[in-house]
């Protein structure tokens, strides 16, 4: 998208996030779609027409890491378009959408939802059940907020279980995210996952037998939890972040940037050398009344720039040389600007 030569005059620069603009941190975690997969078909952003997938998605392709290391042979080169995900694509126009954002795991789930709390994983691929009495991570997001008198809820999350020393009781259902932010209660930091039915996953056999993956659906519920957050009167003081957990096995034309190689410490040790970080590009739409408006940042990010943009925030050390290096995601944000009105809500 052209911007005017003036464009940049009020831009804030990386490490120029303002102390106490952004009260409230929302991180909306979906599952499963690549870049191209979503937003291929987005207007000025990095993207490749693909065959149109049907909604939902016949069937959940392989994303373990060793499918990601075979993807240019196995990997579903089909994509959604803006008919299928109409209020994604309002938001991207409304606000900011980052073409160049890569998840921080090439591999699943659960990997990429513990980068996403404290910048680290101690698995590739996803874990055996019971894994989490095994895994305990000590530095994380959550405990810095804790030590620093702040606080977080995860709401539907799974992966705190892996955390050591963070008080469980802010791990809460799903459903409570809409009742807190309607009454205008959130924490500085919340961690927000849908339920099965609506988090976008593509459709696997599960034992509570529920009909997965319409990406039309999913939207919606993302949609009711950002129109929650504007009838609680907290629009003021949020930065909403929108992503995917991982690629979901779907096909993106932009290779990842190598940082990083798996060495494993005796777990996984067939991946050994083998690509860690980053994992394949997705989608990640920044909400906001100082969301910059109509961006695409071709900026470098990852899931672990959405914790330095709250340690940046909130006055927080870094954790590691992960989230140190990481970029802050200040270029989506313009904080000179007069605040922009939330989102028309659509029912």
């Amino acid at each position: 998208m052209h911007h005017g030569p003036c464009a940049d005059l009020t831009r804030s620069g990386p490490g120029e996030i303002p102390a106490k603009k952004v009260k409230h941190v929302v991180i909306i975690l979906k599952e499963n779609h690549t870049f191209d997969n979503y937003f291929g078909t987005f207007p000025g952003a990095n993207g490749a027409r693909l065959p149109r997938s049907p909604n939902p998605p016949a069937r959940d392709h392989p994303h373990t890491h060793a499918a990601w290391l075979a993807r240019q042979t196995t990997a579903a080169r089909e994509q959604f378009i803006e008919q299928d995900i109409p209020v994604y694509f309002s938001y991207a126009r409304q606000f900011c959408l980052c073409d160049n954002y890569y998840t921080d795991v090439a591999g699943p789930s659960t990997p990429n939802h513990l980068m996403l709390l404290c910048a680290d994983s101690p698995i590739i691929d996803n874990p055996s059940r019971g894994a989490p009495q095994t895994i305990k991570i000590n530095a994380s997001l959550p405990k810095s907020l804790e030590q620093s008198r702040l606080t977080w809820r995860s709401y539907g999350g799974y992966a705190i279980d892996y955390l050591h020393g963070v008080n469980p009781k802010w791990k809460l259902p799903s459903d409570q995210f809409r009742v807190d932010a309607t009454a205008g209660q959130l924490p500085e930091v919340s961690w927000v996952y849908a339920p099965l039915e609506f988090d976008e996953h593509p459709p696997y056999s599960n034992p509570q037998g529920v009909r997965m993956g319409n990406v039309t659906e999913g939207m919606q519920w993302s949609v009711d939890q950002i129109n929650a957050i504007v009838r609680g009167g907290l629009w003021p003081d949020v930065a909403v972040f929108l992503t995917w957990d991982d690629w979901g096995g779907w096909y993106d034309h932009v290779e990842p940037p190598t940082v990083e190689v798996w060495h494993g410490n005796g777990a996984h040790p067939g991946y050994v050398g083998s690509q860690f970080r980053y994992g394949p590009r997705v989608g990640c739409i920044v909400l906001g009344p100082y969301a910059r408006n109509g961006y695409i940042s071709k900026v470098l990010h990852s899931h672990v720039s959405l914790l330095k943009f709250c340690e940046v925030n909130f006055g927080l050390a870094t954790l590691n040389p992960r989230d140190a290096r990481a970029d802050d995601m200040s270029d989506c944000f313009d904080f000179g600007k007069s605040p922009a009105p939330p989102p028309p809500a659509v029912p």
